[in-house]
């Protein structure tokens, strides 16, 4: 049996903080996973041993794995001023060579699609308790200087698909959620329709309890805002992301949203980084109350 408590793989400074990346056994999905956390800088006030940041997890979207927001996004300059710490796990199961698991971008490895997998081929694909369950019991267990209870969530794309559903179905758990071009309603969406189809059967019913759009109006006591951010001159916009359909879901629930169209902006990570601040003062506000 590999090893279950993290292993330090490698440590890089930036503001002042340090990005280190992790190994580790996952019970839940049957193989080794990576994870990133950037530490920010202790405050000078405090003591490096009492000290706790809140926790900002990080849901990195199709194709990706955990080194893409780490690397490209710049979120580590305001996550360091406002003294929070970024957790971005890898997007699926790695390594168990399932037939069929790496070939298509759009499925498998690098498209866990943040749910559990109910179907016997796929069963490895539990991303969802991985990200809710096992990853905060593995920060709260090794890592003293997080405090894994004030917590918030975002992502991109998939991820940010992943970020609204696990933020809707566990209020309790996270204080607030934004994204940047999620896929808002996969069940009415090539990429989602594919990925449920495979991971979840023929059901369309157990579709539903990993679609934000339809989760709206059944757990919608949201107090902190949405904050979506979407692209204008995102290819994925028209047949994918459907952020409109989300849109009119919370407003059919009273839910509050904030979704803000970019002209100009597509799906990338230059996208991302021209936002990324807004995202972590937006959280950072509802981490800190």
């Amino acid at each position: 049996m590999e090893e279950t408590k993290p292993k330090e793989i490698s440590s890089t400074r930036m503001f002042d903080g340090y990005n280190k990346r992790y190994k580790h056994y996952s019970p839940t999905l049957g193989c080794s996973m990576t994870f990133y956390i950037y530490f920010p800088p202790t405050p000078k006030s405090s003591s490096a041993l009492s000290h706790k940041f809140p926790v900002l997890y990080w849901l990195s979207g199709l194709s990706c794995t955990d080194e893409n927001f780490i690397i490209k996004s710049g979120a580590q300059r305001t996550a360091a001023s406002e003294g929070i710490a970024l957790v971005a796990p890898d997007t699926s199961p790695r390594g168990l060579n399932v037939d069929g698991e790496a070939d298509s971008w759009d499925f498998g490895v690098g498209a866990g699609f943040y749910l559990n997998a109910t179907q016997e081929k796929w069963k490895n694909w539990k991303m969802y308790d991985y990200v809710t369950k096992e990853l905060p019991s593995l920060l709260t267990e090794n890592f003293a200087q997080l405090d894994a209870s004030r917590a918030s969530i975002s992502g991109h794309s998939m991820g940010g698909h992943g970020a609204l559903t696990v933020y809707l179905k566990n209020l309790d758990k996270y204080k607030s959620v934004s994204a940047f071009a999620p896929i808002v309603n996969p069940i009415s969406c090539p990429w989602g329709q594919k990925a449920f189809t495979n991971y979840l059967g023929e059901n369309k019913t157990d579709w539903e309890e990993y679609d934000a759009t339809c989760l709206i109006s059944k757990f919608n006591d949201v107090s902190a805002t949405i904050l979506i951010d979407q692209g204008q001159d995102d290819s994925f916009l028209p047949n994918q992301l459907l952020p409109h359909k989300f849109e009119e879901a919370c407003r059919l629930a009273n839910v509050p949203l904030l979704l803000r169209m970019h002209a100009g902006y597509d799906h990338s990570y230059f996208f991302i980084a021209s936002f990324i601040d807004d995202h972590i003062h937006h959280h950072a506000q509802a981490l800190k109350l």
